[in-house]
C-alpha cells in the first residue's frame, strides 16, 4: 500500500524538528551556560579586530561620505571628466576620516594621560597632609562629644589593622600571583593595540566595499523571500540605521559640547584639572542619565583634596550644565531620534548596563527603540486587520481625564415658559382638570381671597369700592 504525503504532513514534520531542536538548544544554553560563555568570549576575541573595525567605520562613516560626494563633486565640475574620480574620491574620503579619528583618540589620550598621572602624583603628596588636616578637624569638633570621638578611634584602628592583615596575609603570600596578573594585563593591553591596528586595517576595507556589500545583502533577501516581506526588512534596516546614526552622532556632538563648556567655565573660574574634569565630564555624558553622575563623582573627590570650595562650586556648575543639556541643548541636537519616553529610556540604560557594562548603557537606547518601534508596527498591523484603532490615547480608562461637566439646574422664570402655568385669572379649578395639569407637568397655582373684618365682624370696605361709588354719583 502506497502511503501519499500532502503538504501539511511536511510542514508538522518540519515543525515538530524545530520545536526538538529548539528544546536541545535551551537545554544546552541552561545546563551549559558556562562552556557557551567560553565559547562566546572565544569568538569574541577572535573576531575583535572585525568588531573594532566596524565599529570605527560606522562613527567616520558620515566624513567619508562627505567628502567623497565632495571630491567627486570638484572632478565633474567642468567638462572634462576625469578617467579615475571615484578611486580618487574614495582615496581621499579614506584619507580624510582615518586623520580625524586619529586626531580625535590622540588628542583624548593628551588630555587624560598626562593629567591623570599628574593629579594621581600630586595626591598621593598631599594624601598624608590631607588625613592629618583631617584628623586634627576631626578632634577639634568632637572634643565635646568623647563617646563619639573614641568610636570613631575605634573605627580608624580596626581600619589600619585590617589593611595590615590584608598586606601580610593576603597580598605578600600571592606575590607571585600578583606578578602574573599584572603582567597579563599588560599583555592584554598590548594584544588590544594589536587589535586595534588589524581592526583600522578592517575599516579601511569596510568604508570602500560598504556600498558592495549593501547590494548583496539586498540581492540576498529579494532572492530568498517574498517581495513584500523583503520590502518591510529593507524598510526596518534603513529605519535601524536612522535611529542608530542619529542617536550616536549627535551623542556624541553633544558631549563634546557639554565638556568644552565645563572647561571654558573652569578655565574661568581658575579650578585645578580643568582639562582633565572635563575630558572625563565629557566622555561620561555619552551614557543617558547615569553619566553626569559617574563622571562628576570621581572629579568632585579630586577637587575635594584639593580646594573643598572649589569642589563645591564645582558640584553647583555640573547640576547647572546638566540642566542646560537635559531641556535646552539634548532636545535640540538629538530632537525625538528615538520616539522613547523617559521610563523606557531608563529601563533601557539599566538593562544594558547590567547585561553589557558601559558599551551596553551607550547603545541600549537606540537597541531598544528599534525592538519597541517593531513592536508597535505589529500590534498597529494587527489592530487595524480588526477594525481597531490604533492611538493609544483611545484605549486610556482613567479618572483623571477631564468629564464633561454637568449642567446647573436653573431656577424657572415666567418669560418664555407660560406652559408651565396655568392662566392668572383667578376661578375655580375642578379635581379632574387639577389632574390634567398635574399629568402634563403644569404647575397650578391657586389663589385665595380674603375679606378683612374690622372689629364689629362687618366686612370692611376696600378703598377701591368707595371710589366707584363715587364715580358713579358724579355721572
Amino acid at each position: 500500500m502506497k502511503i501519499k504525503l500532502e503538504k501539511q504532513h511536511y510542514q508538522w514534520g518540519l515543525t515538530a524538528f524545530l520545536v526538538i531542536t529548539c528544546s536541545v538548544i535551551a537545554f544546552f544554553i541552561i545546563f551549559r551556560a558556562d562552556a557557551i560563555g567560553h565559547f562566546l568570549n572565544t569568538c569574541a576575541g577572535v573576531l575583535a579586530p572585525f568588531i573594532y573595525g566596524l565599529v570605527m567605520a560606522y562613527l567616520i562613516c558620515p566624513i567619508y561620505n562627505f567628502t567623497v560626494r565632495r571630491t567627486y563633486g570638484l572632478l565633474n565640475r567642468g567638462k572634462y571628466r576625469f578617467r579615475h574620480d571615484l578611486t580618487v574620491s574614495k582615496v581621499s574620503g579614506t584619507i580624510v576620516s582615518l586623520a580625524v579619528l586619529l586626531i580625535v583618540i590622540a588628542g583624548i589620550l593628551w588630555m587624560i594621560i598626562p593629567g591623570l598621572i599628574d593629579s594621581i602624583s600630586k595626591l598621593v603628596v598631599m594624601l598624608p597632609d590631607a588625613l592629618e588636616k583631617f584628623t586634627a578637624w576631626i578632634d577639634v569638633k568632637f572634643q565635646k562629644l568623647p563617646i563619639a570621638k573614641e568610636a570613631i578611634d575605634d573605627w580608624s584602628r580596626n581600619a589600619t589593622d585590617y589593611l595590615i592583615n590584608f598586606a601580610t596575609n593576603t597580598i605578600l603570600p600571592h606575590s607571585g600571583n600578583l606578578a602574573t596578573a599584572i603582567s597579563g594585563t599588560l599583555l592584554g593591553a598590548l594584544g588590544a593595540l594589536f587589535d586595534f591596528i588589524i581592526g583600522i586595517i578592517v575599516c579601511v576595507y569596510f568604508l570602500n566595499i560598504k556600498d558592495t556589500l549593501a547590494a548583496q545583502t539586498k540581492k540576498i533577501i529579494l532572492a530568498n523571500l517574498k517581495e513584500s516581506t523583503a520590502q518591510e526588512i529593507l524598510e526596518g534596516a534603513e529605519y535601524t540605521n536612522r535611529t542608530f546614526a542619529g542617536f550616536i552622532s549627535g551623542k556624541i556632538i553633544d558631549s563634546a559640547i557639554i565638556g568644552m563648556l565645563c572647561f571654558i567655565f573652569m578655565s574661568i573660574f581658575g579650578w585645578e584639572y580643568s582639562l582633565l574634569i572635563s575630558c572625563v565630564i565629557g566622555i561620561t555624558n555619552i551614557i543617558p542619565f547615569f553619566g553626569p553622575f559617574i563622571g562628576a563623582i570621581p572629579s568632585a573627590l579630586i577637587l575635594l583634596m584639593v580646594n573643598p570650595m572649589h569642589c563645591l562650586y564645582f558640584i553647583i556648575l555640573i547640576l547647572v550644565l546638566q540642566q542646560f543639556d537635559g531641556n535646552v541643548l539634548g532636545p535640540k541636537i538629538l530632537g525625538d531620534s528615538t520616539g522613547l519616553g523617559s521610563f523606557w529610556v531608563l529601563f533601557a540604560v539599566l538593562v544594558g548596563g547590567g547585561l553589557f557594562g558601559f558599551i551596553g548603557m551607550v547603545l541600549s537606547i537606540p537597541v531598544f527603540a528599534v525592538i519597541y518601534a517593531y513592536l508597535a508596527r505589529a500590534i498597529n498591523r494587527k489592530l487595524k486587520k480588526k477594525g481597531f484603532s490604533t492611538d493609544t490615547r483611545d484605549y486610556k480608562v482613567d479618572k483623571y481625564r477631564a468629564q464633561p461637566g454637568k449642567k446647573k439646574r436653573s431656577k424657572p422664570t415666567l418669560k418664555g415658559r407660560e406652559d408651565m402655568y396655568t392662566s392668572d385669572e383667578v376661578g375655580e379649578t375642578t379635581q379632574e382638570e387639577l389632574e390634567e395639569a398635574r399629568e402634563k407637568g403644569q404647575v397650578v397655582m391657586e389663589a385665595t381671597l380674603v375679606e378683612f373684618e374690622d372689629s364689629t365682624g362687618e366686612a370692611e370696605e376696600c378703598p377701591g369700592d368707595e371710589n366707584d361709588e363715587r364715580d358713579k354719583e358724579t355721572t
